[in-house]
């Protein structure tokens, strides 16, 4: 059974992590960005201010996948302020559900109230191909795990949080209009999520098929179900690195995934980056 905190430990924490972070730079952006696997470039457009290593600040995870840079980047981006986690953590790394939870968690404190989360993934809806992006309209929550599981913080949110649209409309709809006015074909569908580390058979893609999944991955449930608890709003955008078609599955390889990533991004990055604009 993995270790869940009380809340006055959480508390505690967050605390001692948010003063860390206040004791380094006085910004409180109202946006917070999750860059995922070969998805940190999206740093490079934004005008740092301040980069903290995940590793300085109390209580905070550490990346250990090799794609991910591990800083906390706060700056302006779109004309707006922002703080962009440049790498996240999973849970088949071996964290809890309430490690992966908890930069939202602060940063939510330091006053981010809007969530932008991205993610490399495989492409399941024949429709989709490697190198394509997905804008998140829902997910579908295969972890076995959330974390919400444990006492509940009433500060925080709800215990029974309503989850009929964790991905805000108004966000989606803007992000919907910045993809006509760039002609950047941008997909719609439902992310699942998975513990991983191993890809999937060919026989759970069309289960995950079967049961309405568009796109799958190792990531983004967590934090969405953090951010939609404490009343934010999220927009989450996927990059399809790898098509999962069960009668024509090809081995994939790391490298391949952050190829397809690379060649993904700078639609993402421009699709973040208007939106901010418009907001």
């Amino acid at each position: 059974m993995q270790h869940i905190d009380s809340v006055e430990t959480f508390r505690k924490k967050r605390n001692e992590a948010l003063a860390f972070i206040r004791s380094v730079t006085d910004l409180r952006p109202n946006y917070m960005l999750i860059l995922g696997t070969g998805l940190g470039q999206l740093a490079d457009e934004m005008d740092v201010d301040v980069e903290i290593p995940y590793n300085e600040i109390p209580h905070f995870p550490v990346s250990t996948v090799e794609s991910h840079a591990g800083k906390l980047l706060f700056g302006k981006l779109g004309g707006k302020d922002v703080v962009a986690m440049q790498g996240r953590f999973h849970y088949y790394e071996g964290y809890t559900m309430q490690q992966i939870a908890f930069p939202v968690r602060v940063l939510k404190a330091n006053g981010a109230d809007t969530l932008f989360v991205s993610n490399a993934c495989g492409g399941m809806n024949p429709n989709y191909k490697r190198g394509d992006i997905m804008l998140i309209c829902d997910h579908i929550n295969m972890l076995g795990d959330n974390p919400l599981i444990g006492p509940n913080d009433d500060e925080l949110g709800p215990r029974f949080p309503d989850m009929s649209d964790p991905y805000t409309e108004r966000l989606r709809e803007i992000a919907q209009t910045v993809a006509l006015e760039e002609a950047i074909a941008m997909h719609q569908g439902v992310y699942v999520s998975l513990s991983g580390p191993m890809l999937e058979t060919k026989s759970e893609y069309r289960f995950l098929r079967l049961i309405g999944a568009d796109v799958v991955g190792m990531s983004t449930v967590p934090e969405v179900i953090s951010a939609v608890h404490m009343g934010m709003d999220v927009l989450g955008i996927s990059v399809i690195t790898d098509e999962c078609f069960p009668d024509a599955l090809e081995p994939v390889n790391m490298e391949d995934i952050l190829n397809a990533a690379a060649m993904a991004e700078p639609k993402m990055t421009k699709v973040i980056i208007r939106v901010l604009e418009k907001l």
